[in-house]
């Protein structure tokens, strides 16, 4: 006893339905994937190019109630902001954050700021710089 095939012959009806979903998916594919990546690189060049200020802790000097922070900011002349700073204790917890101002018209600011902590801060740690 033979079984009857349930395929179509070859070539006699088109492609079939499969093909063509699968020829529709790979174009929504490369698509959604051309816009994605476009999208990255809008983002990617807007955080690094449009930056106006950096900035970086040069030395910190840690007390019982407060951190000592000499901070060296760049920006450009005119451009005001503030940049974030924390403090963690030895065990890890947040002790004290805060937010210091930069106005002017320098483009480097070389400042000791002190942060106020809730107890011995262990560190000193920039979380980053904005405009406005």
């Amino acid at each position: 006893m033979s079984t009857a095939s349930t395929r179509l012959p070859e070539g006699r009806y088109g492609r079939s339905s499969d093909a063509r979903a699968d020829r529709r998916l790979k174009v929504a594919g490369t698509v959604l994937s051309a816009a994605l990546l476009a999208l990255i690189g809008y983002f990617a060049y807007h955080y690094v190019a449009q930056s106006d200020i950096s900035a970086q802790v040069v030395t910190f000097q840690a007390s019982d109630d407060a951190v000592k922070v000499h901070l060296e900011v760049h920006k450009d002349s005119g451009t005001s902001g503030y940049c974030t700073l924390r403090s963690q204790g030895a065990d890890g917890a947040e002790v004290g954050r805060a937010d210091f101002r930069f106005t002017g018209s320098a483009t480097r600011v070389d400042k000791v700021v002190t942060l106020r902590t809730t107890a011995k801060g262990m560190t000193a740690e920039l979380l980053g710089c904005h405009a406005g």
